[in-house]
């Protein structure tokens, strides 16, 4: 009897466990951005600015490797680099053309990411939530899918 009731509350707190990953705050249209999201997928993350040239230009490429990724279980997220939240971050992605979900909520501490002066910069994190690779300017879709193919061969 003690044997079962030790499984069934092993099994309870596995099953309880599970259900605790972090959401990810909100995204450019107040939406909440569930863990189901993040969690246990790969995701590339790009910083951006307004006032950044390249990061304009690296927008519809951005876009493009978003809808590329939509089957594979990777997202392509953005965080804006002056943390704009709210009306303000929703105009700055509209105004920008951003098709993809730009967290209000920067996850830097969260993935331990290397602080960037220097914009655009995306960073290549693997499932398990590490930092593969941390690529500096302007980047293509196809680029970025060569080096996610790279590093997860």
């Amino acid at each position: 009897m003690a044997r079962r009731l030790a499984a069934v509350l092993a099994m309870m707190g596995a099953l309880l466990l599970s259900g605790c990953g972090n959401d990810y705050g909100v995204d450019q249209h107040g939406q909440k951005v569930a863990a189901e999201r993040l969690d246990k997928h790969w995701k590339v993350v790009n910083y951006w600015a307004e006032w950044c040239g390249p990061c304009r230009t690296e927008i519809p490429e951005l876009n493009a490797l978003s809808e590329q990724l939509k089957e594979q279980s990777v997202g392509v997220f953005g965080v804006n680099f002056d943390g704009l939240q709210g009306d303000d971050l929703n105009k700055a992605a509209e105004a920008l053309g951003i098709r993809f979900t730009v967290l209000a909520q920067d996850p830097a501490d969260l993935f331990e990411l290397p602080r960037s002066e220097a914009l655009p910069v995306t960073y290549i994190i693997d499932d398990k939530g590490k930092v593969r690779e941390q690529l500096m300017g302007e980047q293509t879709a196809a680029g970025v899918l060569a080096k996610l193919k790279a590093l997860k061969g």
